[in-house]
């Protein structure tokens, strides 16, 4: 009877174990900034708004928005202890974030761990200087409305899952240099047919923290409406919210036209 009795409660336990329902992993929580000063005809809520609706779609995912008029600039302290990954759009008022607002981002980036995702011409933002050390600038940029073609040039690294070349239609060209310190990777680049080649994705780990710069996507065009776009910003947050790693080798994939300019993109004289 004791055997029997045993055998049941062994059967019980195991049976318990193997239907043991598995944990939900917890999403991701993402908040996106922005100083608000998008075009409406094309951004009716902002770059921040149109991603937060497409991340907002993946189960991953759990976003929140803020701006630059929100309270405390939309970074309190609990907003930023409440946020796994920062995704930031500024383009004219870099100067009104205010320097304390910079040391809260900065320090939760490379104390806590928190990602950080700037976006075109938050190249230029505070938060992306401080936490770089470095100018963020480039030696030209120029809205010229042209075509860009993308190039996935590390395939195996997780900001590139899914993701073939492609073109966007319209956008302003930046050309190299680009004055930030030396990446760990670059995942994409791009070419015009200016000639120019530069270096579009990029990503650092800065202490505890992983930073992504995306530099396409002018405010003027819909580029963050496109796809593609939206699917290297959503990888790019798992990879920033360290849901995705890295191999520890990336393959360097050669494809696309070799730079035959360099330096400033000057106009053609009408």
């Amino acid at each position: 009877m004791k055997k029997l009795s045993l055998t049941l409660l062994t059967l019980l336990l195991v049976g318990g174990i193997a239907y043991a329902k598995p944990k939900k992993a917890q999403k991701l929580r993402v908040l996106l900034w922005s100083e608000q000063t998008e075009p409406r005809n094309i951004y009716p809520s902002g770059i921040s708004g149109a991603l937060a609706e497409a991340l907002g779609k993946q189960k991953e995912f759990e976003c929140k928005t803020a701006q630059l008029s929100d309270p405390e600039q939309g970074l309190s302290e609990a907003a930023l202890r409440n946020t796994d990954v920062l995704i930031w759009f500024g383009h004219k008022k870099h100067s009104d974030v205010t320097d304390e607002t910079v040391s809260r981002v900065v320090r939760h980036i490379r104390e806590r761990g928190m990602g950080f995702i700037a976006l075109h011409s938050a190249h230029f933002s505070k938060p992306l200087k401080a936490a770089l050390k470095a100018t963020g600038s480039w030696s030209s940029y120029v809205n010229f409305g042209k075509p860009e073609q993308m190039w996935v040039v590390a395939p195996n690294h997780p900001i590139a899952k899914g993701l073939k070349d492609f073109t966007i239609p319209q956008t302003e060209i930046y050309t190299e240099p680009f004055d930030v310190p030396q990446p760990e990777a670059v995942i994409f680049e791009g070419t015009w047919e200016t000639g120019h080649r530069n270096r579009e994705v990029m990503v650092w780990t800065l202490d505890k923290g992983r930073f992504v710069y995306v530099r396409p996507g002018h405010e003027e065009y819909p580029i963050f409406f496109m796809p593609q776009m939206q699917r290297l910003i959503a990888n790019a947050a798992l990879w920033a919210g360290k849901r995705t790693h890295a191999p520890a080798k990336l393959e360097r994939r050669e494809v696309g036209p070799k730079a035959t300019a360099s330096g400033p993109y000057r106009p053609p004289k009408t």
